[in-house]
């Protein structure tokens, strides 16, 4: 039986693992920036600053409540709902999206799933890749080969057509 812990654990490694593969081909990546749809405690944001240098990281989430030794600057931040915010992002053209705002509890996840595979969409460059805790069903999104070490349905990896 597979404990909570098991399934914390299994999806922050998937995470890293997917945002590394996507890392590893950034030479194909469209230019602009990334967008951190949900901060949180700034894990990922730190992540994705080591793994994308030079890129421009805006974070997305109700607060900045990242840690001090990985919070983004004021400026970098915006406050809100997300789904409302994003699309103030309309347009905006990022090379990667990567979206972790599922909450574990099915009939909230659905409706995320209701708005979130169109703001990502709104705001992902052509050729540009989104990486998501959740399942993202748009016309737009091509779901793309996850690395190996990733269980399939844990996280999910789309290139924008």
């Amino acid at each position: 039986m597979r404990t909570r812990l098991d399934d914390f654990i299994s999806r922050i490694s998937a995470q890293r693992d997917i945002l590394d593969h996507i890392a590893a081909g950034q030479a194909s990546l469209p230019d602009g920036p990334i967008l951190e749809i949900g901060l949180g405690n700034g894990r990922t944001y730190s992540h994705l600053r080591v793994r994308f240098p030079g890129r421009h990281i805006i974070a997305f989430d109700r607060e900045n409540g990242a840690h001090g030794s990985c919070r983004p600057d004021d400026d970098d931040v915006v406050i809100g709902d997300i789904a409302e915010t994003c699309l103030s992002y309309t347009g905006t053209r990022a090379a990667v999206v990567h979206a972790d705002i599922g909450t574990g509890y099915r009939e909230q996840d659905a409706i995320i799933r209701e708005w979130l595979p169109s703001r990502v969409v709104a705001v992902l460059a052509h050729d540009g890749f989104a990486a998501s805790g959740l399942e993202l069903k748009h016309p737009e999104l091509e779901e793309m080969p996850l690395p190996a070490s990733v269980e399939s349905g844990r996280y999910f990896l789309y290139r924008r057509r």
